[in-house]
């Protein structure tokens, strides 16, 4: 006899449990790595003092600081959406989408789309970071740029080094990690959910794309980061392929890594690399032509490979 499919839960329920996995996953898996720690080489008390320093200072155990960064993305990002399918499978929601019919060259768009969007980006980035709140905002501003400040250091003392063993831990915990957990969590389950609850995709993807920005709490980084989960957003609801946008978050986080590679290389110090040196105004005209241009170009190869499979099932 042929298995019917069960009920799909509502996105509420959905949504429930998919966060009930967060905190049971985080607290599980972030004490466990803890304790290992603890027990192969420090005390737990002297792990706590230091944990609080690395995570939250930049400084400190750099083993301890990367054996969290990569639980955290683990526990927080990843198996919760795993997990969740798992839990779901029986119905006919597919969280993680991967699609056999994406053609290689929507993988090579991806990447050129960020290459081309570059310039755009960084600008919108110099702005955000000169932002201003009103003068009754004060004691506000000050804690972001507090929160500010600390992700800088421990950013700083992530990526300004010039070992190779470093790069290839920073290539894992800043890159390929975050890249696979996010894009699982964000556009992969949570993007699903709100696409249950509210019917127009624009509406979904924006929302998700904010709710991505928020939970980094990088206030002056808020507007280029909530543009890249928008792009991604789009990415997989254009292809029904949950790599294509973690192919283009983790280049967007490798270049980081790599260019701050360089910058150590060369003696360079983390606020040189920060300091941007503005494009001519006509580098920003011809990469707004490109981004659309390239943009427009995955948009309608999506179309046609929809089409075209549509005919085909039909």
């Amino acid at each position: 006899m042929q298995s019917l499919k069960s009920p799909t839960n509502s996105p509420g329920v959905s949504l429930v449990i998919l966060f009930g996995l967060v905190l049971l996953c985080s607290f599980t898996l972030q004490l466990v790595a803890l304790l290992g720690y603890a027990a192969i080489f420090e005390n737990v008390g002297d792990l706590l003092v230091a944990g609080q320093n690395a995570l939250a200072l930049g400084s400190g155990n750099t083993g301890f600081m990367y054996t969290m960064l990569a639980t955290s993305s683990i526990s927080t990002f990843l198996l919760p959406p795993i997990i969740l399918q798992i839990i779901e499978r029986n119905s006919a929601i597919q969280y993680l989408p991967m699609s056999r019919n994406t053609p290689t060259l929507f993988f090579g768009l991806a990447v050129f789309f960020l290459v081309a969007f570059s310039p755009i980006m960084n600008l919108i980035g110099e702005w955000n970071r000169d932002m201003l709140l009103p003068e009754s905002w004060n004691g506000v501003e000050s804690w972001m740029r507090q929160k500010e400040d600390e992700m800088a250091l421990l950013t700083e003392n992530l990526v300004m080094n010039d070992s190779l063993s470093r790069l290839a831990l920073n290539l894992l915990t800043i890159a390929v990690l975050p890249a696979i957990a996010e894009e699982f969590f964000f556009r992969g389950a949570l993007q699903n959910i709100l696409g249950r609850w509210i019917a127009n995709k624009h509406v979904v993807i924006w929302v998700t794309a904010i709710i991505f920005s928020a939970i980094h709490v990088q206030f002056f980084g808020f507007l280029p980061r909530m543009l890249l989960g928008a792009i991604f957003g789009y990415m997989l609801v254009l292809t029904n392929n949950i790599w294509i946008p973690i192919l283009a978050h983790f280049v967007n986080n490798a270049t980081v890594v790599f260019v701050a590679f360089y910058y150590s290389k060369k003696g360079y110090s983390y606020q040189q690399l920060m300091t941007d040196d503005p494009y001519h105004i006509s580098l920003y005209f011809v990469s707004l032509i490109a981004s659309v241009a390239v943009g427009w170009y995955f948009y309608r190869q999506s179309t046609k490979l929809k089409s075209k499979l549509w005919n085909q099932a039909g």
